[in-house]
């Protein structure tokens, strides 16, 4: 049996944008799905016509920002550590204890 869900389509579309082979591909279907007149909900039904494309605007917004603020975040952690000469900065001391 088939078993679909709206977090499952949800994942799927997050994992596939994040993907840098699919990204701009997921990118153009999601503009030429705003544009469609052809949507889940057609836009010519007030108010829930709408919805859908907000939904799936937010969405691409959403993921689209978050995908490049940890390429500035990655980009400042090299940064950071391209700067960083002494090894010792990074290390970390630490006393185990066994619990039993």
């Amino acid at each position: 049996m088939n078993n679909f869900s709206i977090q499952s389509l949800y994942n799927w579309y997050r994992n596939t944008l994040r993907n840098p082979k699919y990204r701009w591909w997921i990118v153009f279907g999601t503009l030429l799905y705003m544009l469609s007149p052809f949507d889940i909900a057609p836009d010519f039904i007030p108010i829930i016509g709408q919805i859908d494309d907000i939904a799936i605007l937010t969405l691409l917004v959403s993921e689209v920002s978050q995908l490049l603020i940890d390429n500035v975040k990655s980009r400042k952690g090299a940064t950071v550590t391209a700067e960083s000469s002494d090894p010792t900065e990074k290390t970390v001391d630490v006393e185990s204890v066994s619990v039993n």
